[in-house]
């Protein structure tokens, strides 16, 4: 692989219609842009709690989304996707880089997917972490299984004909207020207790996931037809107990050029499994051809 010329340390880059958005370079070979998930999580935990074994063999690219983490706000709340689609390509365009790998995580792989379907000359690779594609059914997942993590004698019934959104949004606030949540997404308390003294720290705008829930637009078609059509080298990681993102959802995938490692642990592989996951992202780039 050839070494990018990319300088490393934060690179503020202002978007075409002025939202400054934070990027910051970490590491050294192929250049990967991390596109977070959340919506609107900020790339800040994945950065800090995995980043540094993978700046061995990757040039980082860590991207905080409009109305997320430590980049700004939209004044006229553009949230939509063809607009991160287009961030990420501003991104590219002003970091000077013919082609780069994208990695996403979770909500991330819809921005990644599109992406990718609208500049596939640009993507040498895509790396699919625990991603989803087709949003509403991972939100199904999350809801059924962490309605079941609640206490079966406290838990009220849960109107299986109410709107999707009203039932994912009342399953998850029931599991904050009886401290479950980590449950959804950590193998370990550990895990959760080490990821909760990282994100004290965190720069939070939660703009983006506010406005989109509002009017989700594209964010809720199934992408994973799409997949098929996609030919660039595909790595997908998923958790066998991931139930945010749903166990079996890479199943749906068609990547015609996809590897897929299945990982024990839940919608964190890079903390519950770190060792494993790195040797998979590694091997995967190291495979890659010449750009």
């Amino acid at each position: 692989m050839q070494a990018s010329a990319l300088t490393n340390g934060t690179t503020p880059v202002t978007t075409s219609d002025g939202v400054a958005l934070y990027v910051r370079v970490a590491g050294k070979g192929t250049p990967c842009v991390f596109v977070h998930g959340g919506p609107g999580a900020g790339s800040y935990g994945f950065e800090k709690l995995a980043g540094q074994p993978l700046e061995e063999k990757l040039q980082m690219i860590y991207v905080d989304q409009r109305g997320s983490g430590r980049s700004a706000s939209d004044a006229k709340l553009n949230y939509s996707l063809e607009r991160q689609v287009e961030d990420l390509e501003e991104i590219r365009q002003q970091l000077h880089l013919e082609k780069w790998v994208v990695m996403a995580h979770s909500f991330g792989g819809i921005i990644a997917t599109a992406y990718a379907q609208k500049y596939p000359q640009h993507v040498q690779a895509l790396i699919l972490v625990n991603s989803i594609l087709n949003l509403p059914a991972a939100m199904e997942s999350t809801t059924s299984y962490g309605y079941n993590l609640l206490p079966a004698a406290t838990r009220p019934p849960l109107d299986a004909a109410a709107p999707l959104p009203q039932r994912y949004f009342m399953v998850l606030a029931m599991l904050q207020q009886q401290k479950l949540y980590n449950q959804l997404q950590y193998a370990s308390d550990s895990t959760a207790a080490r990821v909760n003294r990282v994100m004290k720290d965190q720069t939070s705008n939660h703009d983006f996931a506010a406005n989109m829930f509002k009017a989700p637009g594209r964010y809720v078609q199934d992408f994973t037809p799409a997949t098929a059509s996609l030919t660039m080298p595909v790595l997908v990681l998923t958790g066998q107990q991931d139930y945010m993102t749903g166990p079996e959802h890479y199943k749906s995938f068609r990547f015609p050029q996809q590897r897929v490692v299945v990982l024990p642990g839940k919608h964190m592989p890079f903390l519950d499994n770190p060792k494993e996951f790195n040797q998979a992202v590694q091997g995967f780039v190291r495979k890659l051809p010449r750009r």
